[in-house]
């Protein structure tokens, strides 16, 4: 991959953009309510590039990204994110988060434990709310205990986590926190 380059994709949930580099990925934005705000976004976070033909690597991570937003199991483990420049910390959250498997969902207090960080919840959400690698980096697979809100990153434009949740199967919360134990009936439960 030679310089910095960015593309606009379809996907079942409207037009999406990623960026790349020579070091790989360096972020995926979900699609904004018109593909103008995609692009715009884009361009805030990554003004050095300049729309081309992905390379081969990124046209893999494409398709990937493309299946998963259809409801299919797209193969997202192998594709190389570009993290120069993100915090150390912020790199193992990423690198934790892509371990969740498809379907299933953990809080930030899990997240953090698996961290050995237990006492790092607000750092984790910060992290992740700072997820420049949408689907990824399934930040939307990362709720607060026993909540199912739909804030997810700027990169995740006018797509909420519920929306993205439901589109893999999921449910609000897979893992027993606390709160599913006390106040099972008090759980949102998806609309199917």
């Amino acid at each position: 991959m030679a310089g910095r380059g960015y593309s606009i994709f379809d996907t079942a949930i409207g037009r999406c953009g990623i960026a790349w580099g020579e070091l790989g990925v360096a972020g995926v934005q979900l699609p904004e309510l018109r593909e103008i705000e995609t692009r715009k976004r884009l361009f805030q976070h990554y003004p050095d590039a300049r729309e081309m033909r992905p390379p081969e690597e990124v046209e893999v991570a494409i398709e990937g990204i493309a299946t998963t937003l259809r409801g299919g199991d797209g193969d997202l483990a192998a594709i190389t994110l570009d993290m120069a420049g993100i915090p150390a910390f912020n790199q193992r959250v990423y690198e934790t988060v892509r371990s969740i498997p498809r379907g299933e969902t953990r809080t930030y207090d899990e997240v953090a434990g698996a961290l050995r960080a237990s006492g790092a919840v607000y750092s984790v959400a910060q992290a992740l709310g700072r997820n420049p690698f949408m689907i990824i980096v399934p930040c939307h697979r990362v709720l607060e205990a026993g909540q199912y809100p739909d804030r997810i990153s700027p990169n995740g434009g006018s797509v909420s986590k519920r929306r993205l949740l439901s589109i893999e199967g999921a449910q609000p919360t897979t893992s027993k926190t606390l709160f599913d134990v006390l106040l099972p009936v008090a759980r949102p439960r998806p609309q199917a």
